[in-house]
């Protein structure tokens, strides 16, 4: 005698709502796993790494005192293990909202969390300690080039059907930065294998080195930000509905700026970069004044003001390229670019951006502290602030207290990042908001 406990007994509808409920939860863990180890390499390989890189610059006043393996080591931590990991894990969470009637790929899922993890931890290990380096270096590059391949087929199965409506401009935009992702990683894949074969020591040699950093901040994080950012800016912070042919131009000239690198153009890549920059400013309408009041609950009023500040930041960096390619002959200026574009902009978008989003990915939870995340935010900005403008100072021989201020910048950055990890960690560790509220309605009755 059969039981109506079966799927197959509940009704249609019925079984479409529990369909939808099993993969809301199931991606708000795989969401949830993807932030963790995204916090753990952006605090752990990613900055405490970086500041001791710094302070031990900083205490023989020479930016080549320390090998080039460690200083890689870090980029790669905080390009692949942190953004990475986060873009994957807001990948994966994006498919519950494709209305495909697909059971979400769990099990995939947590197959591209493994391995995601272990490639990225056998790079960051073996470039910092050179153990067997000339294995782990390669096989590190096909676990991530594994990693995202499942990852980008469950996102192709999961994709809705094909419609006669043309997609909007922030999904071309986050499309075209994923597929660039991959090519990525199998650029950088080239890179460790080449290294590992013919190479001296795990650091590529610069040049390569600088290319890939171009390719990977500007082919992916930037564009990828910009596509979130038309997304979701003209809601949260209440500003016109973005231009989306100039957004595109933006895009294609982040492309070009790119190729030119590959050819050392490097004038001509930074400018048409700074273009770049401009042109994604003005479409985005980020200085402009807003159309509406922006959405602050439960986040801190400061959020529109560092959307504001992570975008002169970006602009900064492209000006200190530009500079950079007549005027650098020690790398302080190449230096101070780059951290204006990783920790100024991309940093400062995700603290902002990330502590609006991500509670709400992981379970409708809200946001633990809105003080820290003002702090956190505001000591990112002063600590890139001392950054940025001593680096060229001391790296240059200019002016030899700038050597001193380094480390106070790296360890203001510190507390800052350490900060947001905090704050995101005690929200992961609430309840649901829904919880929350039922917990809050009991303990009422029962008083009552």
């Amino acid at each position: 005698m059969k039981t109506s406990s079966h799927v197959e007994d509940i009704p249609v509808g019925a079984q479409g709502d529990l369909l939808h409920v099993r993969n809301e939860l199931h991606s708000q863990y795989l969401v949830t796993a993807f932030i963790l180890i995204g916090l753990l390499f952006m605090l752990l390989p990613g900055t405490f790494l970086g500041v001791w890189n710094l302070l031990s610059i900083s205490e023989v006043h020479d930016a080549d005192a320390l090998p080039l393996g460690w200083l890689q080591a870090h980029g790669q931590a905080q390009i692949f293990g942190w953004i990475g990991s986060f873009i994957l894990g807001i990948g994966f969470y994006s498919l519950t909202k494709m209305q495909s009637g697909r059971k979400f790929p769990l099990v995939t899922g947590w197959w591209v969390w493994s391995l995601w993890l272990i490639g990225i931890g056998l790079r960051w290990w073996s470039g910092i300690t050179t153990w067997h380096w000339r294995v782990l270096f390669p096989l590190g590059a096909i676990l991530q080039c594994i990693a995202f391949v499942l990852f980008f087929i469950s996102v192709r199965r999961h994709r809705p059907r094909a419609t006669s409506y043309k997609p909007e401009v922030w999904m071309q935009i986050v499309a075209a930065s994923t597929v660039t992702f991959f090519i990525t990683l199998i650029v950088n894949g080239a890179f460790l294998t080449h290294q590992a074969w013919i190479g001296a020591s795990p650091a590529v040699p610069h040049l390569l080195d600088q290319q890939f950093v171009t390719l990977a901040v500007w082919g992916v994080i930037v564009p990828t930000i910009w596509g979130f950012n038309a997304r979701w800016l003209s809601i949260f912070a209440g500003l016109k509905k973005p231009d989306g042919n100039r957004l595109i131009l933006a895009y294609v000239l982040s492309v070009a700026g790119i190729a030119l690198t590959f050819f050392q153009w490097w004038m001509a890549s930074t400018i048409v970069l700074l273009s770049a920059a401009i042109f994604s400013i003005d479409a985005l309408h980020i200085w402009r004044r807003p159309i509406q009041p922006p959405k602050l609950l439960n986040i801190h009023p400061s959020f529109p003001f560092f959307l504001r500040v992570a975008y002169a930041w970006l602009l900064i960096s492209c000006i200190l390229a530009v500079l950079a390619v007549p005027l650098d002959r020690s790398g302080g200026l190449w230096g101070a670019s780059r951290h204006a574009i990783t920790v100024g902009f991309v940093a400062g978008m995700v603290f902002a951006i990330g502590q609006k989003i991500l509670p709400a990915f992981c379970g409708m939870r809200i946001l633990w502290s809105t003080r820290w995340m003002f702090w956190s935010l505001c000591l990112l900005s002063v600590g890139c602030l001392l950054r940025v403008s001593t680096e060229p100072l001391a790296y240059g021989g200019l002016w030899s207290p700038a050597w001193k201020i380094l480390p106070l910048s790296a360890l203001i950055e510190m507390t800052a990042i350490t900060l947001f990890a905090l704050n995101l960690g005690a929200t992961l560790l609430q309840p649901p908001a829904h919880l929350r509220s039922e917990n809050k309605s009991s303990l009422s009755r029962g008083a009552a």
